[in-house]
Protein backbone atom coordinates (compact mmCIF):
# COMPACT_ATOMS: atom_id res chain seq x y z
CA UNK A 1 0.00 0.00 0.00
CA UNK A 2 1.63 3.31 -0.91
CA UNK A 3 -0.45 6.43 -1.20
CA UNK A 4 1.86 8.38 -3.57
CA UNK A 5 0.16 8.01 -6.78
CA UNK A 6 -2.79 8.81 -6.34
CA UNK A 7 -3.48 13.02 -5.89
CA UNK A 8 -4.73 14.68 -3.14
CA UNK A 9 -8.28 15.49 -5.06
CA UNK A 10 -8.76 11.64 -5.09
CA UNK A 11 -7.46 10.88 -1.67
CA UNK A 12 -10.16 13.35 -0.12
CA UNK A 13 -13.17 11.83 -2.69
CA UNK A 14 -12.00 8.00 -1.16
CA UNK A 15 -12.25 9.05 2.56
CA UNK A 16 -15.43 10.72 1.37
CA UNK A 17 -16.71 7.89 0.19
CA UNK A 18 -15.55 5.71 2.65
CA UNK A 19 -16.66 7.98 5.30
CA UNK A 20 -20.24 8.29 3.85
CA UNK A 21 -20.61 4.36 3.93
CA UNK A 22 -19.55 4.08 7.56
CA UNK A 23 -22.21 6.18 8.26
CA UNK A 24 -24.82 3.37 7.23
CA UNK A 25 -25.46 2.57 11.12
CA UNK A 26 -27.01 -0.54 11.15
CA UNK A 27 -27.94 -0.28 15.04
CA UNK A 28 -29.99 2.15 14.60
CA UNK A 29 -31.85 1.09 11.67
CA UNK A 30 -32.71 -2.04 12.74
CA UNK A 31 -33.85 -0.34 16.39
CA UNK A 32 -36.03 1.68 14.35
CA UNK A 33 -37.64 -1.57 12.67
CA UNK A 34 -38.25 -2.61 16.04
CA UNK A 35 -39.62 0.19 17.57
CA UNK A 36 -36.21 1.15 19.58
CA UNK A 37 -33.81 3.66 19.71
CA UNK A 38 -30.04 2.27 20.23
CA UNK A 39 -29.00 5.22 20.85
CA UNK A 40 -31.00 5.52 23.77
CA UNK A 41 -30.77 2.38 25.38
CA UNK A 42 -28.28 0.67 27.57
CA UNK A 43 -24.90 2.16 26.97
CA UNK A 44 -26.29 4.30 23.82
CA UNK A 45 -23.66 3.02 21.57
CA UNK A 46 -24.56 2.14 17.92
CA UNK A 47 -22.48 -0.90 18.24
CA UNK A 48 -23.22 -4.66 18.37
CA UNK A 49 -22.82 -5.41 21.98
CA UNK A 50 -26.04 -2.46 22.80
CA UNK A 51 -28.18 -3.97 20.29
CA UNK A 52 -27.28 -7.62 21.39
CA UNK A 53 -28.44 -6.58 24.93
CA UNK A 54 -31.29 -4.84 23.36
CA UNK A 55 -32.41 -6.87 20.95
CA UNK A 56 -31.16 -10.13 21.11
CA UNK A 57 -27.99 -12.11 19.78
CA UNK A 58 -29.54 -12.82 16.28
CA UNK A 59 -30.17 -8.75 15.51
CA UNK A 60 -26.83 -8.06 17.03
CA UNK A 61 -25.19 -10.83 14.90
CA UNK A 62 -26.98 -8.83 11.46
CA UNK A 63 -25.53 -5.48 13.29
CA UNK A 64 -21.83 -7.09 13.46
CA UNK A 65 -22.09 -8.79 10.05
CA UNK A 66 -23.34 -5.68 8.33
CA UNK A 67 -21.01 -2.87 10.26
CA UNK A 68 -17.93 -5.47 8.85
CA UNK A 69 -19.77 -5.45 5.72
CA UNK A 70 -19.85 -1.71 5.03
CA UNK A 71 -15.88 -1.68 5.54
CA UNK A 72 -15.43 -3.85 3.11
CA UNK A 73 -17.81 -2.64 0.57
CA UNK A 74 -16.06 0.58 0.97
CA UNK A 75 -12.57 -1.01 0.43
CA UNK A 76 -13.97 -2.42 -3.00
CA UNK A 77 -16.06 0.33 -4.47
CA UNK A 78 -12.66 2.57 -3.85
CA UNK A 79 -10.58 -0.42 -5.20
CA UNK A 80 -12.83 -0.45 -8.55
CA UNK A 81 -13.36 3.81 -8.91
CA UNK A 82 -9.58 4.63 -8.67
CA UNK A 83 -7.90 2.16 -10.32
CA UNK A 84 -4.76 3.87 -9.64
CA UNK A 85 -3.28 2.52 -6.53
CA UNK A 86 -6.29 0.02 -6.44
CA UNK A 87 -5.46 -1.39 -2.83
CA UNK A 88 -4.14 2.15 -1.23
CA UNK A 89 -7.37 3.63 -2.63
CA UNK A 90 -9.60 0.78 -0.53
CA UNK A 91 -7.66 0.67 2.00
CA UNK A 92 -8.60 4.49 2.78
CA UNK A 93 -11.69 3.60 1.46
CA UNK A 94 -12.41 1.61 4.21
CA UNK A 95 -10.44 3.71 6.93
CA UNK A 96 -13.53 6.38 5.97
CA UNK A 97 -15.66 4.02 6.52
CA UNK A 98 -14.33 3.17 9.94
CA UNK A 99 -14.69 7.49 11.46
CA UNK A 100 -17.78 7.27 9.47
CA UNK A 101 -19.41 4.68 11.60
CA UNK A 102 -17.81 5.95 15.43
CA UNK A 103 -18.48 9.94 14.35
CA UNK A 104 -21.96 9.90 11.93
CA UNK A 105 -22.66 13.22 10.69
CA UNK A 106 -26.22 12.49 10.93
CA UNK A 107 -26.08 11.42 14.80
CA UNK A 108 -24.61 14.02 16.41
CA UNK A 109 -21.11 12.04 15.50
CA UNK A 110 -22.16 9.81 18.40
CA UNK A 111 -21.95 5.95 17.02
CA UNK A 112 -20.17 2.55 17.21
CA UNK A 113 -16.92 2.32 18.36
CA UNK A 114 -15.41 0.69 15.03
CA UNK A 115 -14.64 -3.15 15.69
CA UNK A 116 -16.60 -4.29 13.42
CA UNK A 117 -15.91 -2.05 10.72
CA UNK A 118 -12.12 -2.20 11.53
CA UNK A 119 -12.70 -6.37 11.07
CA UNK A 120 -14.06 -4.98 7.68
CA UNK A 121 -11.18 -3.32 6.25
CA UNK A 122 -8.94 -6.49 7.26
CA UNK A 123 -10.83 -9.01 5.22
CA UNK A 124 -11.07 -6.51 2.20
CA UNK A 125 -7.71 -5.31 2.11
CA UNK A 126 -5.51 -7.82 4.03
CA UNK A 127 -7.36 -10.95 4.35
CA UNK A 128 -4.45 -12.98 5.43
CA UNK A 129 -3.74 -11.14 8.37
CA UNK A 130 -7.44 -11.28 8.78
CA UNK A 131 -7.68 -14.52 9.27
CA UNK A 132 -5.14 -14.59 11.53
CA UNK A 133 -6.78 -12.24 14.03
CA UNK A 134 -10.22 -13.40 13.87
CA UNK A 135 -9.18 -17.21 14.90
CA UNK A 136 -7.35 -15.15 18.31
CA UNK A 137 -10.48 -12.60 18.89
CA UNK A 138 -12.91 -15.76 18.75
CA UNK A 139 -10.80 -17.39 21.55
CA UNK A 140 -10.52 -14.41 23.48
CA UNK A 141 -14.41 -13.93 22.81
CA UNK A 142 -14.93 -17.36 25.05
CA UNK A 143 -14.18 -15.55 27.99
CA UNK A 144 -17.31 -13.45 27.51
CA UNK A 145 -16.32 -10.22 27.61
CA UNK A 146 -16.69 -8.37 24.58
CA UNK A 147 -14.95 -5.35 25.45
CA UNK A 148 -11.68 -6.84 25.94
CA UNK A 149 -11.99 -8.87 22.29
CA UNK A 150 -12.33 -5.43 20.87
CA UNK A 151 -9.20 -4.30 22.81
CA UNK A 152 -7.43 -7.52 21.89
CA UNK A 153 -8.23 -7.15 18.11
CA UNK A 154 -7.70 -3.60 17.57
CA UNK A 155 -3.92 -4.19 18.99
CA UNK A 156 -3.47 -7.44 17.10
CA UNK A 157 -4.11 -5.56 13.92
CA UNK A 158 -1.24 -3.35 13.69
CA UNK A 159 1.00 -6.04 15.19
CA UNK A 160 -0.11 -8.72 12.20
CA UNK A 161 0.43 -6.02 9.70
CA UNK A 162 3.84 -5.69 10.90
CA UNK A 163 4.50 -9.12 11.11
CA UNK A 164 3.47 -9.32 7.57
CA UNK A 165 5.72 -6.59 6.79
CA UNK A 166 3.14 -4.33 5.04
CA UNK A 167 4.60 -0.87 4.99
CA UNK A 168 4.92 1.51 7.54
CA UNK A 169 2.15 3.74 6.61
CA UNK A 170 -0.34 0.90 6.96
CA UNK A 171 1.09 -0.17 10.17
CA UNK A 172 1.08 3.43 11.93
CA UNK A 173 -2.72 3.58 10.40
CA UNK A 174 -4.20 1.23 11.31
CA UNK A 175 -2.32 1.91 15.15
CA UNK A 176 -3.80 5.16 15.00
CA UNK A 177 -7.63 3.10 14.60
CA UNK A 178 -6.29 0.47 17.70
CA UNK A 179 -5.69 4.20 19.71
CA UNK A 180 -9.39 5.72 18.84
CA UNK A 181 -10.75 2.07 19.75
CA UNK A 182 -9.03 2.22 23.08
CA UNK A 183 -10.40 5.90 23.25
CA UNK A 184 -13.73 4.61 22.56
CA UNK A 185 -13.47 1.85 24.62
CA UNK A 186 -12.23 4.39 28.15
CA UNK A 187 -14.98 3.33 29.96
CA UNK A 188 -14.88 -0.51 29.55
CA UNK A 189 -10.95 -0.25 30.15
CA UNK A 190 -12.09 1.02 33.53
CA UNK A 191 -15.00 -1.69 34.29
CA UNK A 192 -12.73 -4.55 33.37
CA UNK A 193 -9.73 -2.85 35.68
CA UNK A 194 -12.49 -2.92 38.64
CA UNK A 195 -13.56 -6.07 37.98
CA UNK A 196 -17.31 -4.82 37.30
CA UNK A 197 -17.52 -5.55 33.52
CA UNK A 198 -20.49 -7.46 32.42
CA UNK A 199 -20.17 -10.51 30.43
CA UNK A 200 -21.99 -12.15 28.05
CA UNK A 201 -22.33 -16.42 28.11
CA UNK A 202 -21.48 -16.61 24.17
CA UNK A 203 -21.87 -20.48 24.06
CA UNK A 204 -25.11 -19.69 26.03
CA UNK A 205 -26.41 -17.12 24.19
CA UNK A 206 -26.11 -19.53 20.90
CA UNK A 207 -27.83 -22.68 21.75
CA UNK A 208 -31.23 -22.52 20.74
CA UNK A 209 -33.43 -22.58 23.78
CA UNK A 210 -35.03 -26.23 24.47
CA UNK A 211 -38.87 -26.42 24.07
CA UNK A 212 -40.81 -26.51 27.14
CA UNK A 213 -42.74 -30.22 26.95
Amino acid sequence: VHSVSITAEKMKNIKIIGYFFGCIQTSYFVGKKNNIDISKTGSGNLGTTNTVRALGIKVGLFTFFCDALKAAAAFYVCYFVFGENAVTAGFYGATGAIIGHDFPFFHHFKGGKGIAAMLGMMLGAFPFPALIVYIIAIAVLMSGYVSLTSLVLSVLIPISLSIWHYPTEVVVLTSALALLAFIQHRQNIKRLINGTESRFDIIGKLKPKKKER
